[in-house]
């Protein structure tokens, strides 16, 4: 099968119900971009309190401008602040439509001149940046580089590390 693709979206599936206004709801019936959506707020650190909580940040106590998303979900968003869609890492960059709805861009390439929300969490002082990880797709490039790299260190019999000369 391969290795995976460092470049492909990976999504982490909901496989337990969800806590909706404090009632179980299973997934069963629903439609298949929900889990995606769902899951995509979840790796993006987006999800939002669910109303009537108010649209506050739990790390840094912070307000929020909380979105719904099209799955009737919620996003916590970074008030006040559009910014150009290609300094916003992939699957970080958030769009909101005309009713008001958010929705994630995803890993793909913005057109040139797009714009994008992002998710506060990216700017919320009580999260370091490795707790926010905003550059995963990143972090899985230079993996599969280094494993490369040792790949072909191996092959050119190059030694792993120096002899001990004591």
């Amino acid at each position: 099968m391969g290795d995976p693709d460092p470049h492909e979206a990976t999504f982490t599936p909901l496989t337990d119900p969800v806590e909706h206004d404090g009632t179980a709801q299973e997934l069963a019936g629903s439609r298949p971009w929900e889990r995606v959506d769902r899951a995509q707020a979840a790796c993006d650190g987006a999800t939002g309190p669910e109303p009537p909580a108010p649209p506050l940040c739990p790390h840094c106590g912070l307000a929020g401008e909380r979105r719904a998303t099209y799955t009737g979900h919620h996003v916590l968003l970074e008030p006040r602040h559009i910014v150009p869609a290609h300094l916003v890492p992939g699957g970080h960059r958030w769009h909101v439509d005309t009713d008001g709805t958010a929705w994630n861009g995803g890993l793909e390439e913005p057109s040139p001149g797009t714009t994008c929300r992002i998710p506060h969490q990216l700017a919320c002082p009580g999260l370091t940046p490795d707790e926010i990880e905003p550059w995963r797709w990143l972090a899985s490039v230079r993996d599969e580089n280094a494993r490369r790299a040792r790949q072909k260190a191996d092959a050119a019999g190059w030694p792993g590390r120096l002899p001990d000369t004591g």
